[in-house]
């Protein structure tokens, strides 16, 4: 990779500015060559970026004006057209268990060592994207792929890679395209934190794993690719790979990507999603909490058919959730594909053997669903929940890496896909007082510089703040009138809520420690992106704000 190197890093950086605080090692990862590297793919890519970003408003207005969404006329021919993706690598095969979290040392290490196949390394949802965190992320993947991390906390606990373990495979989730990364400005711009993180760990990395791929399975430059709302943006990242793969001399088709079917529009065009990809696609998720998110905000003013009752309450066996999950395994399995199940969420409490006991029955049925519907593995947030994973799907697929051969049967229909009405459940002061609750701990967390915070015995990170939010601003705007209590939710019911919650906080964390986090921040932005007339594509963007 030295000449690939060499030759991005002329000319000089002009126009290339880092503004970010130093951050121990960093000189490591912002070399004048990797900062060259990312410099020409915002240089290259970001007026498409731009512009798919503001198709994206367009097509927002489009559903408020008809209330309604569709398959694309215009791509039918792909849908009915017999094409294959590319072969999965060896890596990739067998991902029946998959593990997410954020990419600081100590989850690095402990993911790694959980026994799942796969570790989806999150500079999304799961990481509050400060500069620090962005960075330190891009060593510990560096270090981690050396076998050479280890971490020791304050108290003095020490964690490491297990020896001559077999870990799992690394899948880096860069940032979505709307996200920008403040930092590292180019002629005058910021770039977007998908060409920073996507950019950094493939000029980084990707010739060292290509060279070591004979002696290590768990080799190559892969990714996660999250918040996609069309085939147009699957292009855009499929021209990316192509471009990073020959400035370095890699292999075309080397990099292999998994797109999360996280938005409402996504789901319609997962065929044509997987066919821009084709070359470097490697399967397909089902996003839950973004899913539903994507839902609200797309539908947020198309009347009470597309209300959400609790959000607890709305589970994968609704039937539109249903229908999402079907039409999913259908489309990766017809195309050669991995489908990839949802997350367990659940933190497992060592003080409470009972929750212990219920919640664990919850995944395993969870994860036996998915099993049997099709799916080719899943996600959880605990290492702790890697047997209970790994069980369910043995027990379908025995020594088999996958099930692609099976496509279940029956038309899933863009009416079945909308059909939220028939989800069941109600809204609760219950779900709003949770709403609240999960909300405003969230955001805290995040303003401090954590982006994956157990809360409730249940791991969430920005897309469950995203649905919380969202909801209680569909609410309102909806004249919901809650089941259990007859009250009307209006701005005035949340911000008493709100306030209930941080006097509780105040309480429950005593005055000094309540006085050292971000929770009038936190409360301020919730209630901004709650109750604000204008609704917010993003909690994200006005938060970066106040990192």
């Amino acid at each position: 990779m030295g000449a690939a190197q060499e030759s991005v890093s002329e000319p000089p950086l002009a126009g290339v500015e880092v503004t970010g605080p130093d951050v121990d090692r960093g000189d490591e990862v912002l070399t004048p060559a990797a900062l060259a590297f990312v410099a020409d793919l915002h240089r290259r890519f970001n007026p498409r970026r731009r512009e798919l970003l503001a198709l994206r408003k367009e097509r927002r207005a489009r559903i408020a004006e008809t209330g309604t969404l569709g398959f694309l006329p215009e791509t039918a021919g792909v849908r009915a057209a017999e094409w294959q993706v590319a072969p999965a690598p060896r890596a990739l095969n067998d991902r029946r268990v998959e593990i997410t979290g954020p990419t600081d040392r100590k989850m690095a290490i402990n993911a790694l060592n959980s026994g799942a196949k796969v570790w989806l390394a999150d500079f999304e949802d799961a990481t509050s994207p400060s500069w620090r965190n962005v960075v330190e992320g891009q060593i510990n993947l560096t270090d981690a792929l050396a076998r050479q991390i280890d971490f020791t906390t304050p108290e003095g606990k020490s964690y490491a890679l297990k020896p001559d373990a077999e870990l799992a495979t690394i899948v880096v989730r860069p940032r979505g395209w709307h996200l920008e990364e403040a930092h590292l400005t180019v002629d005058g711009e910021p770039v977007a934190g998908a060409f920073f993180d996507f950019g950094l760990y493939f000029f980084r990395n990707a010739a060292r794993l290509l060279a070591r791929g004979e002696q290590d399975p768990n080799s190559g430059p892969y990714f996660y690719l999250p918040k996609t709302e069309s085939h147009l943006e699957a292009r855009l990242w499929n021209d990316v790979f192509a471009h990073a793969q020959a400035a370095l001399g890699i292999p075309r088709g080397t990099i292999r990507a998994t797109v999360l079917i996280e938005t409402i529009t996504a789901a319609f065009e997962m065929e044509e999603i997987l066919y821009e990809l084709r070359e470097h696609a490697a399967g397909l998720n089902a996003g839950r909490w973004d899913y539903l998110f994507s839902i609200v905000k797309n539908f947020r003013d198309a009347g009470e058919r597309y209300v959400l009752p609790d959000r607890n309450s709305v589970g994968m066996t609704s039937p539109f959730m249903r229908a999402y999950t079907q039409l999913l395994v259908q489309t990766c399995h017809r195309r050669g594909a991995h489908a990839i199940g949802g997350m367990a969420a659940f933190i497992p409490s060592r003080r409470d053997p009972e929750v212990n006991a219920a919640a664990l029955t919850k995944v395993q049925a969870d994860k036996d669903r998915e099993a049997a519907n099709g799916f080719d593995g899943s996600w959880v947030a605990h290492p702790d929940l890697v047997p209970v994973c790994r069980t369910a799907f043995d027990a379908v697929l025995g020594d088999a890496p996958n099930q692609k051969q099976v496509v279940p049967a029956g038309e899933v229909t863009g009416a079945q896909l909308l059909d939220i009405a028939a989800a069941g459940g109600s809204c609760t002061r219950v779900g709003l007082h949770n709403a609240v609750q999960v909300g405003i701990r969230y955001i805290e967390a995040w303003l401090r510089g954590l982006g994956a915070v157990a809360i409730f015995n249940m791991m969430e990170d920005a897309a469950t703040a995203e649905i919380s939010r969202s909801q209680i601003w569909q609410w309102i705007h909806n004249d919901v009138v809650l089941a259990d209590t007859d009250e009307k939710v209006t701005e005035e019911l949340v911000r008493q809520l709100v306030a209930t919650e941080l006097a509780e906080l105040r309480a429950e964390l005593g005055e000094e420690t309540f006085a050292a986090g971000r929770w009038a921040d936190a409360a301020r932005l919730f209630e901004e992106v709650s109750l604000a007339a204008d609704f917010a594509d993003f909690l994200t963007l006005p938060g970066y704000s106040l990192l």
